[in-house]
């Protein structure tokens, strides 16, 4: 078993990250529809990415300390366009401003599409 990843990162508009900001804590509509916080590695985040947002220019990366996360986090598969055995963690939980420890911008290629952020 690998040793878990010093970063998680979740994907939302600009808009969102600014209105979680304003409530201390980002609740995303697949918290309700779903009951966890969609979250991705590094390295696994331009996948929904590119399934759900190509082309958009208005996201962000929120990178996440796991340690500083109160609500669990499960792996579990993602969709079955994912790569075999893939996992990706699930927040059990609202996510926390104060887990988040760096914001960056996500941008797509020419093209619409999305490629892992250089970190």
């Amino acid at each position: 078993m690998s040793p878990p990843p010093t970063v998680l990162v979740h994907l939302c508009s600009k808009d969102e990250w600014q209105s979680a900001q304003a409530r201390g804590e980002h609740c995303p509509a697949s918290l309700t529809a779903s009951g966890f916080v969609h979250l991705s590695t590094p390295e696994q985040v331009h996948l929904p990415a590119n399934q759900l947002y190509a082309g958009r220019t208005d996201l962000v990366l929120l990178h996440i300390d796991p340690a500083r996360l109160s609500s669990p986090v499960r792996w579990e598969p993602g969709v079955p366009a994912d790569p075999v055995g893939m996992e990706f963690p699930h927040l059990y939980g609202p996510l926390p401003i104060g887990a988040v420890i760096r914001v960056t911008s996500y941008s797509p290629d020419s093209e619409g599409r999305f490629a892992p952020p250089g970190l």
